[in-house]
């Protein structure tokens, strides 16, 4: 027996076997609670040094320059280990591997409740970076090993869901930990580093349990589900061996992926930049404890997940979604701007909408990313766009900490980040339009053989 349904990738009309449909949707409901689950820890462990700025400085002398490249070393470790992590995990298979990166992020988040100087913040930033290499990138790769391309979109959607709502609960969770402050006569930075590293770790651990590497060892799928999903896999992987491979030095001079790089560099300027000085602009509003800090440090979180999900609505059948990405860039360049304007309160709303800009622009991105290159180019390219472009991850939290250090203000800082919105709105000019059909939707998300997509 036969369903009828549409592609994700390639909008096109194809026969599922229904043991192929019951065997993929066994796999969302065994496997993708515990992935995401996994994903919103990820990055709450990874910003969660935005909520303790402060504390570092008066208890261990991190200056704010020490902060910002601190933060960014991170990113670092991560972009110089996230191909051999992802090599790795080929070899052992994800159950091995998956849990082991999380379970080593875990120590080292336990571990910098310990720090004492500069230099072990350092260290362990960098050593965070190497430790989480290759987790998002590897459940990616997880999901080809596992689903048909046909099937990866829907998968990969509900997976980003977790990146969407872990900027949402950080605040309220770090902010609640902090409150143990003097317990024990602990410093309640300690307390947070320590307890959010142990229950990585626990987590790593239950995932140990729960996931399975290959179809064939999976003894919640019938044999007929194991055969029909696994002939899937095959003939999406036989169709993706067949392109000619690029090498990554002819990406980078490529046009289309230079401009793409660009721009995606742009936007994680402004996306970090916010992640980890957000919380230090609401503590400047005064009087608040570090619960309503991080309850308060939500607040843009939310409103950009409201309207990325709702703008979708409007933007998935639109014939052309570069207009749409010019928008939302004006948004997050006017947002930056207003940033530097009136008080802590008027900064929140102002870098609001900054987020809600930035949030959107992202939605937007990969899927115009992914019809603007060849298909032959298209999983490798936008893997290196996505490695590259995040190292804005590193120079924006060193930029602003050098800004407040040398001018007692990030005021310059954000009008770098405006500046570079503007200068994105430009390059989304010379990215190349495709038309899509009129029944593309949602399902276009993720790149051919699952090398990217929205975090």
């Amino acid at each position: 027996m036969y369903v009828h349904i549409e592609g994700d990738n390639d909008v096109r009309r194809r026969n599922i076997p229904e043991a192929e449909q019951r065997a993929v949707g066994k796999f969302l409901r065994r496997m993708l609670p515990i992935l995401v689950l996994m994903l919103l820890v990820n990055q709450m462990d990874r910003t969660n040094v935005g909520f303790v700025q402060n504390e570092l400085r008066a208890d261990v002398g991190v200056s704010a320059t020490a902060y910002g490249l601190g933060a960014g070393l991170f990113f670092i470790g991560y972009a110089l280990f996230e191909v051999p992590s992802n090599m790795l995990l080929e070899r052992f298979g994800a159950r091995v591997w998956l849990t082991r990166i999380m379970i080593t992020w875990g120590a080292v988040i336990a571990a910098m409740c310990f720090i004492h100087n500069v230099w072990m913040f350092y260290g362990l930033r960098f050593l965070l970076g190497v430790a989480e290499a290759g987790f998002f990138p590897g459940v990616l790769l997880y999901f080809t090993q596992w689903l048909p391309d046909s099937s990866r979109g829907r998968a990969s959607a509900i997976f980003l869901g977790g990146s969407a709502t872990a900027y949402i609960v950080t605040g309220p969770i770090t902010g609640a930990l902090l409150e143990l402050h003097g317990a024990g006569g602990i410093a309640g930075w300690r307390w947070m580093f320590a307890l959010e590293g142990a229950f990585s770790i626990v987590v790593g651990f239950i995932a140990g349990f729960f996931l399975v590497s290959r179809i064939q060892d999976a003894k919640w799928l019938t044999q007929e589900e194991k055969d029909a999903l696994t002939e899937a896999v095959e003939r999406d992987k036989e169709a993706r061996d067949r392109a000619p491979s690029v090498s990554r030095m002819k990406l980078i001079f490529h046009p289309q992926v230079a401009v793409l790089t660009a721009v995606f560099f742009a936007m994680a300027l402004t996306g970090y930049a916010i992640t980890f000085w957000l919380p230090s602009l609401v503590e400047e509003i005064g009087g608040l404890s570090p619960f309503q800090i991080g309850l308060l440090s939500a607040i843009p979180w939310i409103c950009a997940v409201i309207a990325m999900y709702t703008m979708s609505h409007f933007t998935d059948r639109a014939p052309d979604r570069r207009p749409y990405l010019a928008i939302a860039l004006v948004l997050s360049a006017i947002g930056t701007f207003l940033a530097t304007l009136g008080s802590p309160w008027f900064g929140l709303a102002a870098l609001t909408l900054a987020a809600v800009g930035g949030k959107c622009a992202a939605t937007l991105f990969w899927p115009m990313a992914q019809s603007g290159l060849d298909l032959k180019i298209a999983a490798p390219g936008l893997a290196l766009v996505n490695s590259i472009g995040n190292l804005g991850g590193f120079v924006s939290p060193t930029l602003f900490g050098y800004l407040k250090d040398t001018t007692g203000s990030t005021t310059g800082g954000l009008y770098t980040l405006s500046a570079a919105s503007v200068l994105a709105v430009l390059g989304v000019a010379f990215v190349r339009h495709t038309s899509r059909g009129p029944k593309a939707g949602s399902g276009d998300r993720t790149a051919v053989g699952g090398a990217t997509a929205v975090r």
